[in-house]
């Protein structure tokens, strides 16, 4: 299942050498659960393979980071 990830403006995460901010969207490979695991619950939003809407990517000037 794969999970997006967007985050606030106060949101900075370094995970494996990348830099997951609010200009980017991170792509997980897992559920829910290893969001709230990778991220201590400090995201905006989560949204599930069938939930997520491709047109908000004209917000994120660095696109989708895989972690």
């Amino acid at each position: 299942m794969k999970t997006y990830v967007t985050f606030g403006q106060d949101h900075i995460h370094r995970i494996d050498g990348k830099i997951l901010d609010k200009d980017c969207v991170a792509l997980i490979d897992e559920d829910r659960e290893k969001v709230f695991e990778l991220f201590n619950g400090k995201f905006c939003f989560e949204y599930s393979e069938d939930e997520f809407d491709f047109g908000i990517m004209k917000y994120f000037s660095r696109g989708i980071i895989e972690v």
